[in-house]
């Protein structure tokens, strides 16, 4: 009796999954057929392209991330990085962004901080499809009209 019993269960369960539409793939639309990774530098970049883009931004990265990224820039064959002075945080759907920015001297800072937001999250969002939370800005320096790129200042 056990046996009918789990035969009559075991065709059953078969008449139920005949009865259920296959799950196929193109019925499915494309942007359900598999998963997008983007790793964080990516999304540093984008930022970091987008942060200097923003009129009154010197430079992106702290004192001695300049220093370093000048003489790297100087090296033969090597390039400026577009990360420098962006660090992000990315997960599934969101991310969040850290700056750290030089301005030019004279620009309201608070300004530019806000269309340094609005540029980055734009961005970012347009190109990764991530929902930016949020976008640190430090203001480490502000560049005078009388220093040269590299931090030094001018000898007359």
């Amino acid at each position: 009796m056990t046996d009918t019993t789990s035969s009559a269960t075991g065709t059953t369960r078969a008449a139920e999954s005949l009865s259920r539409p296959p799950d196929r793939a193109a019925d499915r639309p494309p942007t359900e057929r598999g998963r997008t990774t983007i790793a964080d530098g990516v999304v540093e970049k984008i930022a970091g392209m987008a942060a200097r883009e923003v009129p009154g931004v010197h430079a992106l990265g702290a004192g001695m991330s300049r220093t370093i990224g000048a003489v790297r820039d100087r090296v033969p064959g090597g390039r400026p990085s577009a990360g420098r002075g962006v660090k992000v945080e990315v997960g599934e759907r969101q991310a969040a962004v850290d700056l750290d920015i030089v301005v030019e001297y004279g620009v309201a800072i608070t300004e530019v901080a806000g269309d340094i937001r609005e540029s980055v999250i734009s961005a970012v969002e347009r190109m990764t499809g991530l929902e930016v939370v949020e976008v640190n800005i430090a203001v480490d320096d502000v560049h005078l009209p009388d220093e040269d790129d590299d931090g030094g200042t001018r000898v007359a």
